[in-house]
């Protein structure tokens, strides 16, 4: 439990996420392991900082594959995501390199550029979308940073294809499958879209190993001539297959973030104020460079907050492969085991006053940040398939937040905002936004 008590002004009405909510309510009848079905598939919530260390440190128990089998749609059949044992193990060690911090760093000036040329278009006093702005901006980004100009010019028009799928993916599985085994319109229209993205995809993916010397510093050239511990490469559908992900989890839960942040932030003008001077006195008001990103503490407590509050995935799956008891509960094989962020977050046994957005909690008396177990604050998963692109998720939102305070306060106006998708947590009809100037 927290010990600050520090008064702060009251912030905006914490959204929240149906479904969650609902788990949340059985769990304090229930315990924190409780079963229910939907349709043929099984299901084990095991909620809690202990449920969450325990699945972490026992990985052999699981399998993500028949957990995150609807992901394949979109991300292939063989993406990180839906990948286990040494496949996961030796594409993981190839898209690793591109991944690492001191890589990430290398892409400060590309999302830097896209946030202004995104800020460019909006014009003071007048509302914007800022979800939609932002989520274009790094769909941008992601796709300067990691994969160069070529794929970049075209980030709208691979969004386009993307989008279709992305919808397929927001309905629980057993609807998935529906629309795939009636061949639905739905569905039909998703995989054209995925074939559309693909062709662009695969063709990048040949000039690449044609012309290596094109895209020395970006992923896709990691990813086409990178070899694991034993010398071997991926194939050209294990390429397209991590590309896809990186752009299409990249983005999608990426943006959800920064509408989150802006929204708590909203509730804070004081602590825009204070976040603003902050960005200035540190960066001049020019694009932050890596030297800087340390040092913006107001910034990234800002992030982590609204990650604590709105996980980008609500709850997430494992497939359990051996049976096990946990809190005197048994779990057999074939379950699917579902834990949640956003209910470990929202506890009030680990967070003080956990419904507020207060990024004051992650600042400690020096001004430095604070750092919580992996098992009480998860945004981004945790064990073995913890997200590869975190440091990417949070140096872009970094850099995204550092150059809209740079132009100046903003506030957000009274609104509805509603939140959907366990998969991405994103404000439901975007999130207006004012730039005061």
């Amino acid at each position: 439990m927290e010990t600050d008590h520090a008064a702060h002004p009251p912030s905006l009405p914490t959204v929240t996420l149906p479904i969650a909510e609902l788990a949340t309510w059985a769990s304090r009848r229930r315990g924190p392991v409780f079963h229910t079905w939907t349709g043929l598939r099984r299901y084990a919530y095991l909620l809690g900082p202990e449920a969450n260390e325990f699945v972490f440190a026992h990985d052999r128990l699981f399998r993500f594959r028949e957990a995150m089998s609807a992901l394949v749609a979109v991300d292939g059949e063989t993406a990180l995501i839906v990948s286990d044992g040494l496949d996961h193990a030796r594409r993981r060690s190839v898209v690793r390199p591109g991944m690492h911090h001191r890589q990430v760093r290398s892409y400060l000036s590309w999302m830097s550029q896209a946030a202004d040329e995104a800020l460019s278009t909006i014009t003071a006093g007048e509302p914007f979308d800022a979800y939609q702005l932002f989520r274009a901006a790094i769909r941008r980004s992601t796709m300067l940073s990691l994969f160069g100009e070529r794929i970049a010019a075209s980030s709208d028009q691979i969004g386009a294809h993307l989008q279709p799928l992305l919808e397929l993916v927001d309905h629980m599985p057993e609807v998935i499958d529906l629309h795939q085994r009636l061949r639905t319109r739905t569905w039909r229209r998703s995989m054209a879209a995925r074939a559309k993205a693909d062709e662009f995809v695969y063709a990048e993916i040949a000039r690449v190993q044609q012309q290596p010397e094109d895209a020395e510093t970006q992923v896709l050239s990691t990813l086409v001539h990178g070899r694991d511990g034993t010398g071997s490469a991926l194939s050209d559908v294990e390429i397209r297959d991590q590309v896809v992900s990186l752009i299409a989890a990249g983005y999608e839960t990426t943006s959800a973030a920064m509408a989150w942040t802006l929204y708590g932030l909203g509730g804070r003008p004081e602590l825009i104020d204070r976040a603003r001077d902050q960005v200035l006195e540190v960066t001049g008001g020019q694009p932050p460079t890596a030297e800087h990103l340390p040092r913006l503490t107001l910034v990234s407590a800002a992030i982590t907050e609204a990650l604590r509050l709105h996980p980008p995935a609500a709850m997430t799956a494992r497939y359990v492969v051996e049976g096990f008891t946990f809190a005197g509960k048994k779990v057999r094989p074939g379950t699917h085991v579902l834990i949640s962020p956003y209910i470990t977050h929202r506890s009030p046994e680990l967070y003080e006053d956990p419904l507020v957005y207060r990024p004051e909690r992650w600042l400690d008396g020096d001004g430095g940040l604070v750092t919580r177990a992996p098992h009480d604050y998860l945004p981004f998963g945790g064990g073995v398939h913890r997200c590869i692109g975190s440091t990417m998720a949070t140096t872009e939102l970094t850099v995204m937040l550092a150059r809209l305070l740079s132009r100046g306060r903003f506030r957000v106006p009274e609104q509805k905002v509603r939140a959907v998708s366990v998969a991405a947590m994103r404000p439901k009809g975007g999130l207006q936004v004012v730039l005061e100037g």
